[in-house]
């Protein structure tokens, strides 16, 4: 029920794979929000502290995720017969790698921008995670521009993502998205 199957992703799999995506896409509008707001907006410190601890715990969640996907059976999503079908599994499988690439790329970006002034962040006000020792010149604008366009990028492969999921379920009938809504799917 926890871990992968051959025919179905676990439980814990389920519920990294939904919880980074809604974190993620809340990342994403809460930036949008955030860089449009005034100093005297009640949000104006509020909203980069947040965007930045949600930020830090993603960025731990793909490391127990990619962890997790490493060390697990990985089920067969479908069985591949035409040459096109051979060639949707390997696109699938490299944009997985990517948009695993951009996430961290993105947490990496943003951890830039927020120390580009030496001090530390400050995660949930619990603790705070130290900057580099060593900074480099207009770290925050260069790191800010790689930061957003990284998620724009990103926020491109998730709705790449999600509608080959959602062809998948309405168009060629599989089992591929039932298989990340529900742990140990088993093929009727």
């Amino acid at each position: 029920m926890w871990k992968n199957t051959h025919q179905g992703y676990g439980l814990l799999t389920i519920v990294l794979h939904w919880l980074m995506a809604l974190l993620v896409m809340f990342l994403f509008g809460l930036g949008l929000y955030m860089v449009e707001l005034n100093y005297y907006h009640e949000w104006y410190r509020t909203a980069p502290a947040l965007h930045k601890s949600i930020g830090v715990f993603v960025f731990f969640l793909l490391l127990i995720r990619t962890l997790g996907r490493l060390m697990q059976i990985q089920p067969q999503t479908f069985v591949a017969h035409t040459r096109l079908q051979r060639l949707e599994a390997c696109l699938a499988k490299w944009i997985h790698r990517l948009m695993y690439v951009l996430i961290a790329s993105i947490c990496i970006s943003g951890y830039l921008i927020s120390t580009a002034d030496g001090r530390s962040v400050d995660i949930f006000d619990l603790w705070a995670l130290p900057a580099l020792p060593i900074q480099f010149d207009n770290q925050e604008d260069i790191a800010g521009d790689w930061h957003f366009y990284l998620a724009l990028f990103l926020m491109l492969m998730v709705a790449c993502h999600a509608l080959a999921a959602l062809k998948h379920h309405f168009i060629d009938r599989d089992e591929v998205l039932k298989k990340m809504l529900r742990s140990g799917l088993k093929k009727q």
